[in-house]
């Protein structure tokens, strides 16, 4: 049985049409490579641009509205790894010299230098075949993606230590392994060796609801796939647990501004 490596996590997007996605929430610590085109996080204080060659890094749990402008007549490229709380404390076990480094606020940049795209492109091929086809180990995967935040710490970037997750953070992420599954609450609850009654409090405590978080996974998983894959709007429905193909559009358009046909011009 293939082991799948799921500290860190690899992206590509790719499209030619110009979009925004409002009001997105960052949930891993984040590091993304423009390839072409601009990036723009806007937030009411301002925005910041990321051109083609340079580096974003956006910590977990921030919000923005994000932009993505393709160049004239091409597309808007870009490559992201997120990294899990759990691999973020690995990090500073590891590498304590780091501890009193003050941690990114909001977001930061860097640039794509030759030294960054050797770890990082070193980093993306073996988390994108750790998920694919096994190839990569998860040790392999761990020791690369740890690479990379050690480059960036060096170059005074550094990601705060994980904090215990909050129980919307953890239901998302157990929702997240399957988004195509009829998630219920008791199955989810169980999963935490939780009540059902246990679980809807303390997600209430933090001003959540089962539901929202089942949505927000199932959502977020389709923009990630209508950027990153050719599959038809109905296939993402499908992968993202919507029988129907008129609810997941509208619940999409209703989420992000547009219509999944959007991005598949």
């Amino acid at each position: 049985m293939t082991t799948v490596f799921t500290d860190a996590s690899a992206q590509t997007i790719s499209t030619a049409v110009p979009h925004a996605v409002r009001t997105a929430t960052v949930r891993d610590d984040l590091v993304g490579w423009v390839m072409a085109g601009h990036k723009r996080l806007v937030t009411p204080a301002g925005e910041v641009s990321f051109a083609a060659g340079r580096v974003f890094v956006i910590p977990r749990l921030t919000q923005w509205d994000m932009v993505n402008e393709p160049r004239p007549g091409g597309r808007y490229e870009a490559r992201l790894i997120a990294f899990a709380p759990a691999l973020i404390e690995r990090f500073h076990e590891q590498f304590g010299q780091f501890a009193g480094s003050p941690p990114v606020q909001g977001c930061a940049s860097s640039v794509a230098d030759e030294e960054f795209t050797a770890t990082f492109g070193l980093a993306m091929s073996a988390l994108l075949s750790s998920t694919s086809d096994g190839k990569s180990s998860p040790a392999v995967c761990e020791h690369r993606a740890l690479g990379v935040l050690l480059l960036l710490a060096e170059r005074g970037l550094v990601f705060s230590a994980a904090r215990e997750l909050a129980w919307g953070d953890r239901v998302r992420r157990l929702v997240g392994q399957r988004p195509q599954a009829n998630w219920s609450l008791n199955e989810v609850a169980a999963a935490f060796h939780l009540s059902a009654s246990t679980l809807q409090r303390r997600l209430a405590d933090e001003s959540e609801t089962f539901s929202q978080c089942i949505r927000e996974v199932r959502l977020e998983t389709a923009i990630a796939l209508l950027q990153d894959s050719a599959l038809q709007v109905s296939e993402v429905a499908a992968r993202c647990g919507y029988d129907s193909h008129s609810r997941f559009s509208a619940a999409f358009r209703e989420r992000f501004g547009f219509t999944p046909s959007h991005l598949r011009p």
